[in-house]
């Protein structure tokens, strides 16, 4: 499984401050088995679709985390909308409804989509978009985990496999 990892952070783009949500899921990810190379941060706004664009021509699966709030500038999932040719809404109601669980009543505030990108080759990739805390990240790792290569390999072409 080949993966990227984009943060979205005018901020941190900017060298404010260094990302601290993107190496946690570069780490979840290489301990998984995927092939990952460290995370792209970008600042919000058009910059998040052309890297999300090149990162979906290349990889099986794309995080990006932040840019899903209701700030102004947070504009992550209309830059992914046009990206998906299928919503994957279930992954994305699972993260939220994970962290107002585990009482972060704002992690309902998080505007993130989930579903499949398909490259100009016909390559098809999952992306998903988090919330930029370290929080939700921890919280989607707990979500994804059971259920990431499942999907991948469905994203392959994989049948379902029968459990014993």
């Amino acid at each position: 499984m080949r993966a990227a990892v984009i943060t979205v952070s005018t901020r941190a783009a900017a060298g404010s401050y260094a990302d601290a949500s993107g190496p946690v899921l570069v780490q979840w990810l290489t301990n998984i088995g995927a092939e990952v190379a460290p995370p792209l941060v970008v600042p919000d706004g058009a910059a998040v679709g052309a890297t999300l664009r090149a990162a979906v021509a290349d990889n099986d699966v794309v995080l990006t985390t932040g840019g899903t709030g209701i700030s102004p500038t947070d504009v992550t999932p209309e830059q992914t909308a046009g990206l998906l040719a299928q919503q994957l809404p279930g992954i994305a109601e699972a993260l939220r409804s994970y962290g107002t669980a585990n009482k972060v009543p704002t992690a309902m505030l998080s505007r993130g989509l989930a579903g499949v990108a398909v490259a100009p080759d016909g390559h098809r990739c999952l992306v998903i978009n988090l919330p930029g805390s370290t929080g939700a990240v921890a919280d989607a790792i707990n979500v994804l985990d059971p259920v990431l290569p499942h999907a991948v390999a469905q994203l392959g072409g994989s049948d379902h496999r029968r459990q014993p």
